[in-house]
C-alpha cells in the first residue's frame, strides 16, 4: 500500500518535471530575443522581461520535486556515501523530518496564502505593458512547492521501508 502511494507521487513528480523542463527552451529563446532586441535595436520590452520571469518560475518550480526525486539536488553531506544503505536511510529520515519537511511545509503554506490573495485580486503586472494574470504564476509556485513536499514524503516513506526491510533481514 505504502509503495503504491510512493509510486503514484513519483509518477506525478516525473510527469510534472518533464513538462516543466519543456519551458527551458522557451525561456532561452525569450532571453535571446530580449537581448537581441535590446542590444541590436535598442528596444527593451517589459513584456519579454516578465515573460522570462514567468517561464523561469514555471520551469524551476515544476522541476524542484523532479530533481529531488532523481537525487540530483545539491547535497551538503560528508557522511552519506560512506554509510551503509541502512545508515543512509536513517540519515535521510532524520534530514526529512527535522530539516526538509519543516522548511518546505512552512514555505508551501505561505505560498498558498500568497497565491490565494493574488487570485482574489486577479493580480496582474504593476507595469502598464506588463503581463496580466500574475496570480497564475503564484498558483504554480504553490503547486510546485506542494509537489516538493509530497516528493519529500515519498522519499521518507521509501527510506522507512528500507529501514524496515533491513531490520527484518537482520542487516545493520
Amino acid at each position: 500500500m505504502m509503495m503504491n502511494v510512493v509510486q503514484l507521487i513519483e509518477r506525478v513528480t516525473v510527469a510534472v518535471g518533464k513538462i516543466g523542463s519543456l519551458f527551458f527552451p522557451l525561456l532561452i529563446l525569450t532571453i535571446l530575443l530580449n537581448v537581441f532586441l535590446r542590444y541590436v535595436f535598442d528596444m527593451g520590452l517589459i513584456e519579454l522581461e516578465e515573460l522570462q520571469w514567468h517561464l523561469n518560475a514555471i520551469a524551476v518550480l515544476c522541476c524542484l520535486a523532479y530533481t529531488y526525486q532523481a537525487d540530483e539536488h545539491v547535497r551538503v553531506d560528508l557522511l552519506h556515501n560512506r554509510l551503509s544503505p541502512m545508515g543512509r536511510s536513517v540519515l535521510e529520515v532524520c534530514g526529512i523530518l527535522f530539516l526538509f519537511l519543516p522548511f518546505t511545509l512552512l514555505v508551501s503554506w505561505h505560498a498558498w496564502n500568497i497565491a490565494s490573495y493574488s487570485w482574489s485580486l486577479r493580480e496582474g503586472s504593476p507595469m502598464p505593458s506588463g503581463l496580466p494574470a500574475r496570480y497564475l504564476i503564484k498558483g504554480v509556485m504553490a503547486l510546485g512547492l506542494s509537489l516538493l513536499v509530497l516528493q519529500g514524503l515519498a522519499i521518507l516513506m521509501r527510506s522507512v521501508m528500507t529501514i524496515v526491510d533491513q531490520l527484518r533481514s537482520g542487516v545493520r
